[in-house]
């Protein structure tokens, strides 16, 4: 059985320089997503058993664990994974030479995976910290009650959904409608889903009962710490991404700048891209024996016309 069937050879052409580089992206880009968002969640929930001594008592709600990576998060990497396209159809035919980014594996690299989960980390970290300082000497209600774990977990997870659907909003080159529907629908369930749960009654929804009703969406400090840690957990990202378009582009980011430059039919400027975007490729095993097979077959070929002709 095959992945992939085409009925005749002249389709080969889109099939590799545009599919497989799409295709390519796209799993790359998801799998590093995936890696950055469950880190980011996971290490909030460790970071705060860390601080309670490991009491057992966990950050969040049983269900907010349950349901993170079904509803909250899931639908955005699916969407980037079957619709993305960071360089259209008609420049991966123009630039063939984008076929060497899964040649060379530059999208998947050990180096890439590596920076995504430190990202995630990071954002953990940012997450974690600023909601717990900025919440510890904050007043919830007219008695003057403090806010407690379940506070705390409810503006963490907030937090934690908020940029995890933002950093994918960033990460993606091609935005369809159907995209903004995921992520910002994700981030508008996350309230939804919080305001129904917490209204049912306290013997299943537990420590969630009618906290964002009655703690959190009262409280300013809510909505601002949300909004700080968003911008704050984002920037890193937004650094590393302007470095690297500065400095270090990728090629498939070189035609990116190239159409919204508009020079996409300037051809002096189309080869100096050419020229400065792709290293010697890199071979594997398969390749090397295939090239040794050839140059050893040339070699029989060579040894036999000179015998005939002595």
């Amino acid at each position: 059985s095959s992945d992939i069937a085409i009925a005749q050879f002249r389709y080969l052409e889109r099939l590799l320089l545009v599919h497989g580089h799409w295709c390519y992206s796209r799993i790359s880009s998801m799998i590093c997503y995936f890696f950055y968002k469950n880190i980011t969640f996971g290490v909030t929930v460790f970071l705060y058993e860390a601080y309670t001594s490991f009491s057992a008592q966990p950050a969040y709600n049983d269900w907010f664990l349950s349901l993170f990576n079904v509803f909250f998060s899931s639908l955005p990497v699916i969407a980037l994974g079957v619709f993305d396209q960071d360089v259209s159809a008609r420049y991966c035919y123009k630039f063939p030479l984008l076929y060497q980014e899964g040649v060379q594996n530059l999208l998947f690299s050990w180096k890439r995976i590596i920076g995504w989960m430190f990202n995630g980390v990071f954002t953990a970290l940012a997450i974690f910290f600023l909601c717990k300082e900025s919440l510890k000497h904050q007043l919830y209600n007219p008695n003057g009650k403090t806010a407690g774990r379940e506070i705390l977990g409810g503006t963490m997870y907030t937090c934690v959904v908020w940029v995890v659907n933002l950093q994918m909003a960033l990460a993606i080159s091609y935005f369809t409608w159907l995209q903004h529907i995921v992520i910002w629908g994700s981030v508008a369930f996350w309230y939804i889903f919080l305001m129904i749960y917490g209204a049912i009654t306290p013997s299943f929804s537990t420590d969630a009962y009618k906290v964002f009703i009655e703690a959190l969406a009262p409280a300013p400090s809510y909505w601002l710490t949300t909004l700080f840690v968003m911008f704050f957990a984002l920037i890193p990202f937004f650094v590393f991404k302007s470095v690297q378009m500065r400095f270090f582009p990728g090629y498939h980011q070189m035609i990116q700048w190239i159409r919204y430059e508009g020079h996409s039919n300037d051809p002096e400027f189309v080869e100096m891209v050419r020229q400065r975007s792709i290293r010697p490729t890199t071979v594997g095993f398969t390749a090397r024996r295939a090239a040794s097979v050839r140059r050893s077959g040339r070699f029989h070929d060579q040894l036999n016309k000179n015998f005939i002709a002595f």
